[in-house]
């Protein structure tokens, strides 16, 4: 019998708050009605903009609700209202999400008023049930109706909330956009530091490299010595020169994943990391025994690795750091964690946003968890096809 109080307990919370929500609305009904005179006119088009914004908050306060009591999230897909006012008055009308929105909130004028069939539950349910349960010890019977009424409110509002395929479809469009719009700058910088290292270094020792092989033609017949010298020299531009030429194939494509594979790679990464860090490894193998990322995955990972522990070196303080990698059903997963001094953010030319966009190219997602004190987790998520 107490858990069932408990329970109706938390429906009836649950209900007491959609009905306060439903009279909110019931109240609305004047502005949307406003907004759609003034529209019509055109003199108030101005308004349907905020109007729908009104309508997505409220909308997205149903959504969390509905979600809290069922244990699943109901999804967003809205198109930002930004730009001119023309602009947003075409996005707020042509936005798919904006009917589903309309739509529930139509219904809601009818289901909202679900919350009155409980209040004769509670008397009955304490005189009935209290009998049923507390004498004759069987299931409690008019009591758990009122937690049927808030599965079912929820139910209708995840129907009703959820977004359509188009807008879906509309939301990931964007997203695409902007990772493209990423990619493509990240691939530019990419571009120029390759530019610059080549313009700074290898190439001004190889033209050194020349002069000085010049000279050294010049020299041989009347002071060998001095020739010789510079050979020498040249020798040692030629070397520091193949060394440039080595940095640059490593940022390119680091050699050490195609000979190792990434958890090769990783754990030489760690060896001569300035940290004392421990790699763990979930379903993947070293060399090239089991299943690989594909390489594009593999150097993502292994570039978010060598980044985050570069900045847990130099930012964070501290002087251990953990690296866990894992095989997943759709793709892999790194975790770098420190128990640095945390604050780590992506404005603060730590290398975030380069690695937030050289992962967002790949489809995947990444979490970055720095509070003040400490420690900073950052997780990826690549997705891929083992």
């Amino acid at each position: 019998m107490r858990a069932t109080l408990r329970q109706a307990a938390r429906a009836t919370l649950h209900l007491v708050v959609a009905a306060a929500m439903a009279f909110g609305s019931y109240i609305f009904i004047t502005v949307l009605l406003i907004t759609a005179i003034l529209t019509v006119t055109v003199v108030g088009a101005f308004m349907l903009p905020e109007t729908v914004l009104l309508i997505r908050r409220i909308a997205g306060a149903k959504r969390q609700m509905a979600g809290a009591w069922t244990g699943r999230k109901i999804p967003e897909a809205y198109q930002p209202l930004t730009g001119t006012v023309r602009e947003r008055v075409r996005t707020a009308v042509l936005d798919p999400s904006t009917l589903t929105d309309v739509r529930w909130m139509i219904a809601y004028y009818a289901y909202g008023a679900l919350p009155v069939l409980m209040l004769p539950l509670w008397p009955l349910g304490l005189v009935v049930d209290g009998v049923w349960c507390g004498l004759l010890r069987r299931q409690a019977l008019v009591l758990p109706l009122i937690s049927r009424l808030a599965d079912l409110d929820a139910h209708w509002s995840t129907v009703l909330l959820k977004p359509s395929p188009k807008a879906q479809l509309a939301v990931r469009v964007e997203e695409l956009v902007q990772t493209r719009a990423g990619a493509i700058a990240a691939h530019g910088a990419e571009l120029r530091r390759i530019e610059r290292d080549l313009h700074d270094g290898t190439q001004a020792r190889l033209v050194s490299l020349s002069m000085r092989i010049g000279l050294a033609k010049r020299a041989y017949d009347r002071d060998p010595a001095a020739a010789r010298r510079m050979l020498d020299e040249a020798q040692t531009l030629a070397e520091e020169a193949l060394t440039d030429l080595r940095h640059v194939v490593r940022a390119i494509h680091p050699p050490i994943l195609t000979d190792r594979g990434l958890v090769g790679a990783v754990r030489a990464l760690a060896a001569s990391s300035a940290l004392a860090v421990t790699v763990t490894v979930d379903g993947l193998t070293d060399g090239h025994d089991g299943p690989r990322a594909p390489a594009a995955v593999e150097a993502a990972a292994y570039f978010v690795i060598a980044e985050s522990l570069t900045n847990a070196a130099k930012y964070s303080g501290a002087d251990r750091a953990e690296v866990r990698l894992a095989r997943t059903r759709t793709g892999l997963r790194v975790q770098v964690r420190d128990e640095g001094r945390g604050g780590a953010e992506e404005a603060g030319g730590s290398g975030l946003l380069g690695m937030r966009r050289r992962v967002a190219a790949l489809d995947g997602d990444v979490t970055v968890t720095s509070p003040i004190g400490g420690p900073t987790v950052i997780e990826v998520e690549l997705p891929c096809v083992w």
